[in-house]
């Protein structure tokens, strides 16, 4: 008798899932074959961290995807289309109008990015491959002016990607030898940068901000923007903001198709098992930013694709335990790491426990060039071990 897995996504989740899985229990079509099918709508799939390099030049837009069919082979099977409905207690996802009952269910469809107050009509989304490149050809015409980075809600994923935009512009602003003409400045409605890893980080993130000249405002929550203007609400009241170049972050929501379904909890997202990443219905799991987790603090666990790459060999390796017969004994310990592009060729680098008591117990490493390269070497060995 066969055993059919069913993973929704093939982003970092999806794919570390599905590899993993296969590695432990694909068996060539023996006599209990297992059958791993990955669905995705997406055609090219984009490695995000590489999205902030395309933004300031560093890449090239076909350097940063690959084709989501390569995902495909060596026992995994992929389907490309919207996935149009999904039923939990059945273990059934319709996709292309066609429905796949599977016996185990791994939902790893990540956020649905929309975008609100027509931040689209007035600057560029860098969490998108369109985006990152928009604003890559409006840097190269540049000739001065003020530059807004804008988180415009929360929560958001990968939460240094803003304040690695920030610092990679003006970077890329003083190489060409405009920083003089030019004023940057990072609006978002935090705290502190990435709070959820305590003051240290998030003084050390704001120091970094302040001696490239960046101008940081935290607890800025949008409410109107314009042409060449951003509305606030702050501590202070309401205060207008103006600009010459837009790059924001989308709000980020839980997708539609999950909505509809049973999974949802009161915090709008999945709300699984933190250590195995089990939703309330049985052999249903659901891994990486479509989740959400509580952490001891009261604040949620940030949306992260570290987070997501261990929660992925966790479920994988427990659901070959359950095919197998043997009892789970894989659990995610809110571990997590991650780098924090500075330009000039330097990174920073933060880890730690996110599921410390009482608080999460993060340290960052003195930045260097070495950090830079690591996540360079990252990037590669993604693409030649996925792809």
């Amino acid at each position: 008798m066969s055993t059919t897995i069913l993973v929704l996504g093939a982003g970092t989740g999806g794919i570390i899932t599905a590899r993993e899985l296969c590695k432990k229990v694909c068996n060539d079509g023996e006599i209990n074959p297992v059958r791993i099918i990955v669905f995705e709508k997406e055609k090219k799939n984009v490695f995000a961290p590489s999205l902030l390099w395309l933004m300031v030049g560093k890449r090239k837009p076909e350097q940063v995807y690959r084709n989501t069919s390569k995902v495909a082979g060596n026992g995994v099977e992929v389907v490309l289309g919207e996935i149009e409905k999904v039923n939990p207690q059945e273990k059934i996802v319709t996709v292309n109008g066609k429905e796949y009952k599977g016996d185990y269910m791994v939902i790893s469809l990540g956020v649905e990015q929309v975008t609100e107050h027509d931040l689209d009509k007035y600057g560029y989304d860098f969490y998108t491959l369109n985006g990152a490149t928009g604003i890559n050809e409006q840097l190269k015409n540049f000739k001065g002016g003020r530059i807004a980075v804008l988180i415009s809600s929360l929560p958001f994923k990968c939460p240094a990607a803003p304040y690695e935009a920030a610092m990679l512009i003006e970077s890329f602003i003083r190489k060409k030898g405009l920083s003089n003409k030019t004023e940057i400045s990072l609006y978002t409605p935090e705290p502190a940068p990435m709070p959820v890893a305590g003051k240290d980080l998030g003084n050390a993130v704001t120091t970094m901000l302040r001696e490239k000249g960046i101008n940081y405002f935290p607890q800025h929550q949008l409410t109107v923007a314009a042409e060449n203007t951003l509305t606030f609400i702050s501590t202070g009241g309401s205060n207008v903001a103006e600009f010459d170049l837009l790059a924001y972050t989308p709000k980020h929501q839980c997708p539609k198709v999950i909505k509809e379904t049973a999974l949802i909890g009161k915090s709008g997202w999945i709300e699984v098992d933190r250590n195995t990443m089990e939703t309330n219905f049985q052999d249903v799991y659901a891994i990486g930013d479509i989740t959400f987790i509580s952490l001891e603090m009261g604040k949620p666990l940030p949306k992260a694709g570290v987070f997501t790459h261990y929660q992925a060999e966790v479920v994988a390796h427990n659901i070959a335990k359950k095919i197998e017969g043997k009892i789970p004994d894989k659990t995610f310990d809110g571990k997590g790491q991650c780098f924090l592009e500075m330009g000039s060729g330097k990174a920073g680098y933060a880890g730690g426990n996110f599921y410390g008591s009482p608080l999460p117990l993060v340290k960052m490493k003195t930045p260097g060039y070495k950090w830079h390269w690591a996540k360079v070497l990252f990037e590669k060995y993604w693409f030649f071990k996925y792809f």
